[in-house]
């Protein structure tokens, strides 16, 4: 695409130096995949500064280089004439601007959602994404399980764990778009709302699930946080709120009164969409379902009241789009979930393995309730400290299962550049009994899942629990291919038909 600088006012720019005009053939902001007549995002973070990859852009090709700092790419200039250099205000407003008029708008051509929420995300972006489609409108997802067409998974190198960097958000719906997919659900985390990835999105429905401490470690205040989850809804044209939660459904009430949908499982009677009398069968569950003075028994092919909850949502979604609730509820029986996420695998050695990457105290303690309904003897469960994430939020992991299972497996999640063991030993501090006999330790998550396996006997459940973003480990900088499901298959001998 020929783009003319001087009468592109997208990126609010401060000055231009080098040619007005330029070819570009793709957007990059990382350094080594810059390709040839690519437009480089020089962001600079808390880790990294990209104007120190100017050089390493330009030698591989780069025509247009934007930053903030005006001395260095005035320098850059001087010595690489034939690129155009823009010095821009806001590094990340700019890039997202740009993202969108080079990829043609293509988010204003489709329906957009957004899931916000401490826990549930994934997993409602996934039902979004089913049931959107089942109903004839077919959509895409994006967030931790990948990026999926409403027909396939895939193959995309992710710029972050959960919501992709703009330039890269924009890419995916184009491919979405040209795949025929006519909606596109997302994963809308606090850190993405802050830095700005959504910006200039247009949400056609924005959804809450839930609310509690997370990201502190970004964020630094509770309020912070908070703050930046409400950014989304201001965003949307309609809002699902779940009504049930204490720490943040209020607020979004009194602030989209007439645009949004609430639910409740909690029996709220203000709540648009309500289930009670839900019962957790081996198949899924079946719950009373309570909408404009009727109420439907309805059955999902899902496990958890909480996760009755997330479908509630899913519902609210379809029906600010204009679905009927009987067109809905008739498709529910073929809803799909996300992997990784209550999935229960059946061993050759009469043993359930669960996974789900609950990965809070919060969504650990609601996930091992929503376990112990099911029928087993014992019960082990695994859990990690993430080193990526809050260390003040380890111990609270120990401390909510501390008492609950037979045999507890200690290990560590994508430790980053800490020492595996300081992470182990932070998460035991929650411990009443950090050394007692059922509970286990491991340094990498792969010896966590071994571990967990070679404890489980005949009739045992085996609860593997938090997060393994994109299929790998992150340790130093690297990412380190793991898969819990490929543990598992080796481990086990195939079942005999």
């Amino acid at each position: 695409m020929k783009i003319n600088f001087e009468t592109h006012q997208h990126m609010k720019h401060t000055h231009i130096f080098g040619p007005m005009e330029q070819e570009v053939s793709s957007l990059s902001f990382h350094s080594k995949r810059v390709e040839a007549q690519s437009a480089f995002f020089s962001i600079k973070g808390d880790q990294y500064d990209g104007h120190l990859y100017v050089e390493e852009a330009l030698r591989f090709g780069a025509s247009v280089v934007i930053g903030t700092d005006v001395v260095v790419l005035r320098e850059w200039s001087a010595k690489h004439p034939r690129s155009t250099f823009i010095v821009v205000e806001d590094i990340r407003d700019s890039m997202a601007s740009f993202a969108k008029f080079y990829y043609g708008a293509i988010d204003e051509q489709m329906k957009m959602i957004g899931v916000t929420g401490t826990n549930g995300k994934t997993t409602v972006a996934a039902y979004v994404r089913s049931l959107l489609t089942l109903v004839g409108l077919p959509t895409g997802s994006i967030g931790t399980t990948g990026i999926w067409s409403s027909k396939d998974k895939l193959i995309y190198k992710k710029s972050t764990p959960t919501t992709p960097e703009s330039a890269d958000l924009h890419h995916i719906f184009n491919d979405l778009y040209e795949l025929e997919d006519e909606a596109a659900v997302m994963e809308v985390s606090s850190i993405a709302l802050d830095q700005k990835r959504v910006q200039g999105i247009h949400f056609d429905v924005a959804i809450h699930t839930n609310f509690s401490e997370e990201h502190l470690e970004y964020h630094k205040t509770i309020d912070h946080y908070k703050e930046c989850k409400m950014r989304l809804f201001r965003q949307a044209a309609h809002q699902v709120v779940n009504i049930d939660d204490e720490g943040m459904g209020e607020d979004l009430v009194r602030e989209h009164q007439g645009t949004m949908i609430t639910y409740s499982i909690e029996g709220n009677p203000k709540a648009d969409l309500r289930a009670d009398q839900i019962e957790v069968l081996e198949e899924g569950s079946i719950f009373n379902l309570y909408y404009k003075g009727s109420v439907r028994q309805v059955f999902v092919p899902v496990y958890g009241t909480y996760n009755v909850a997330n479908v509630l949502s899913a519902i609210g979604t379809a029906l600010h789009l204009g679905y009927s609730i009987d067109k809905i509820i008739e498709v529910l029986p073929n809803l799909e979930g996300p992997e990784g996420r209550f999935q229960v695998i059946h061993t050759s050695c009469g043993q359930k393995v669960i996974l789900d990457y609950a990965h809070t105290p919060v969504a650990l303690n609601r996930l091992v309730e929503e376990v112990k309904k099911l029928e087993y003897n014992r019960l082990i469960v695994m859990i990690a400290g993430i080193g990526i994430r809050d260390f003040n939020k380890m111990p609270k992991m120990a401390s909510m299962i501390d008492g609950q299972a037979d045999a507890i497996v200690v290990t560590v999640d994508h430790p980053g550049y800490h020492d595996p063991q300081v992470i182990v030993e932070q998460v035991k501090s929650g411990f009443r009994q950090p050394d007692a006999e059922h509970i286990y330790t491991t340094l990498t998550r792969a010896e966590g899942v071994q571990q967990s396996l070679e404890l489980g006997q005949e009739n045992d459940i085996i609860l593997l629990t938090s997060g393994c973003i994109n299929n790998a480990q992150m340790v130093r900088g690297e990412e380190i291919p793991h898969s819990d499901e490929d543990i598992i298959e080796a481990y086990y001998p195939p079942v005999v038909q």
